[in-house]
């Protein structure tokens, strides 16, 4: 199976999103090109001066089509469930493909690689484009940099290219998924021995701040106006994290350092509870950042896209997920679903796997939606 191979040559790439994934760019980028696609390379530098590169190709003539989104970075494999092969050192076993990325997302990636082969150029009444993303795992900065700099990812925009964000769904047809929201809060004190009053302890002024995280919170989780039904589970999420610098418990902190991590809705204003808690981080001393990772995605399940999707993969009803995708960057593309081979609650897990079906159903469903958008259509 061609989708097998790839898929193991994906996963013996650490692409951990703290590294650099340029080896395994080069790699896709070799393969498109063999197969008649023409690369369009973005590179950049992440906060940490790390070089990252997006792929964005495209095969065929004129414009429309689809697009296949897929994303090159994997989460940590630490504490990897066995000594007898690496995260990275793709095995199979029961039927399955082990390693880091085999689920999310290098299954998927390995599929529309293989269907995209079954087709050749003068076969495409429209394109097909093959996106691939850095950073996806750590805040969609790749998916950003392709919407500012991309001349494909425009062209897709601006000619009602349809879409398909790879992520692992069962294939099942999704036209929803939550957003994704971060608050960063910081407070400095002055580091001293607890025994004397020398100190200025920076988890103080930080408790009123929780104390309107959790009040917030508390309302995320009785209100139905923060919360939707199209959702399991049904809110924006609300998740509280702190921390401070204090080396031992006889040590006041100098530094207190809160994050919440909400998931918001489509059609859900979160301004609301932004401004909440802008005014009390500025009324306690308080640095926060707000950082909108990516928005809701939604595409109507009523539409003739979603409609013909649910066709091809022989699916009843279109769902939702709560997890985001870089699909939530490309709001400038209006029929997108997400589609792809593999179970989410494999995914950054310490023993990820796919299913050797799932990889041969996805090539079939990825072959069967080229054919309709690029080799059944108008030209």
């Amino acid at each position: 199976m061609k989708a097998l191979r790839y898929a193991k040559r994906l996963v013996s790439f650490d692409s951990t999103s703290h590294l650099t994934n340029r080896l395994i760019s080069k790699y896709l980028e070799q393969k498109l090109v063999k197969h008649g696609f023409v690369v369009e390379t973005l590179q950049y530098e992440d906060r940490r001066g790390t070089p990252k590169v997006n792929l964005i190709a495209k095969k065929g003539n004129g414009v429309g089509g689809l697009a296949y989104f897929g994303h090159s970075d994997v989460v940590p494999a630490k504490n990897w469930f066995t000594n007898k092969f690496g995260p990275f050192q793709p095995t199979i076993a029961n039927e399955r493909l082990y390693g880091r990325g085999a689920c999310d997302m290098k299954g998927s990636v390995a599929c529309m690689l293989a269907a995209s082969q079954l087709f050749s150029r003068g076969n495409l009444k429209q394109p097909l484009y093959f996106v691939m993303t850095a950073d996806e795992e750590v805040g969609f900065h790749g998916a950003r940099n392709v919407v500012e700099e991309s001349k494909f990812y425009r062209e897709m925009a601006e000619n009602g290219t349809k879409a398909l964000i790879g992520e692992p769904t069962m294939l099942e047809v999704v036209y929803a998924h939550k957003g994704s929201l971060e608050f960063k809060a910081k407070s400095k004190g002055v580091a001293a021995h607890s025994s004397t009053n020398e100190g200025v302890n920076s988890t103080l002024p930080m408790i009123p701040f929780l104390a309107e995280a959790k009040k917030i919170y508390d309302e995320i989780e009785s209100q139905s106006e923060w919360q939707s039904d199209l959702f399991n589970p049904s809110t924006v999420g609300w998740n509280i994290m702190v921390r401070d610098d204090a080396p031992a418990m006889n040590i006041t902190p100098s530094k207190t350092i809160c994050k919440v991590y909400a998931r918001p809705l489509p059609d859900k204003d979160m301004m609301p509870l932004i401004q909440r808690l802008e005014k009390v981080a500025a009324e306690n001393g308080i640095k926060l950042s707000v950082n909108y990772w990516c928005e809701p995605f939604q595409t109507d399940p009523k539409s003739e896209f979603v409609k013909e999707t649910l066709r091809l993969a022989q699916r009843q009803k279109a769902k939702t997920v709560s997890f985001a995708t870089d699909g939530g960057l490309f709001s400038q593309i209006s029929d997108k679903i997400v589609f792809g081979p593999g179970s989410i609650s494999q995914a950054h897990t310490n023993n990820e796997w796919i299913s050797l079906d799932q990889l041969s159903q996805g090539t079939q469903m990825y072959s069967q939606m080229i054919q309709r958008w690029c080799v059944d259509c108008e030209a």
